[in-house]
């Protein structure tokens, strides 16, 4: 089994990686590891590095749960997974989660013109709808281009569900797509 999660900051692609994985006895690979050194997500690796990583991750994995993207640097990347899952969320509740991750670790800040926290990362986040630009990073324009080129089905979620549901639905998604689907693009709103 090999399943990939993709969304914008804040919709919980590590959560429910590691959540799924759990259950499903999997390896989880979070793609964040590829580009930061430590948890400051100050210093990053150089491209070279972070290819080196992942070719060891996919050389020891027979399967795996990864959440997060390598495709602005690895545009190969995870191209053998059996499924895409793209992760949105209500923009509002999703800064606010993310501005509640930041507070959490401390992040340096300032306010905006509305008062509330802000800081260069909080700022980048905001353009995740707005960009339109494929070649943009951690961008909605830039996962809808992975979508629009996925060889394996795509099952889009609405991450503000349970945990418990959205693997569910993941999970009947992946076997639907292993029996009948054979790579045509599956569409939860329920």
């Amino acid at each position: 089994m090999k399943i990939q999660i993709i969304g914008g900051s804040g919709t919980g692609k590590t959560t429910l990686g590691e959540y799924v994985a759990e259950r499903e006895e999997l390896r989880c690979i979070d793609t964040d590891r590829y580009i930061w050194k430590g948890d400051g997500f100050i210093e990053s690796y150089a491209v070279e590095e972070r290819l080196a990583m992942y070719r060891r991750d996919m050389e020891s994995s027979e399967g795996y749960v990864a959440s997060g993207s390598v495709y602005a640097w690895c545009k190969e990347g995870f191209n053998d997974r059996e499924l895409l899952v793209f992760l949105f969320l209500d923009e509002d509740l999703r800064l606010q989660r993310l501005r509640a991750r930041e507070a959490e670790r401390n992040s340096p800040f300032s306010l905006d013109e509305k008062g509330e926290m802000t800081n260069e990362f909080l700022e980048w986040c905001q353009t995740y709808v707005k960009a339109e630009d494929k070649e943009m990073v951690g961008t909605y324009a830039e996962h809808a281009h992975q979508m629009a080129i996925a060889k394996s089905p795509v099952l889009k979620l609405d991450s503000s569900w349970p945990l418990e549901e959205l693997h569910a639905r993941i999970m009947t998604a992946y076997k639907l797509s292993a029996k009948e689907l054979g790579g045509r693009r599956v569409q939860d709103k329920a």
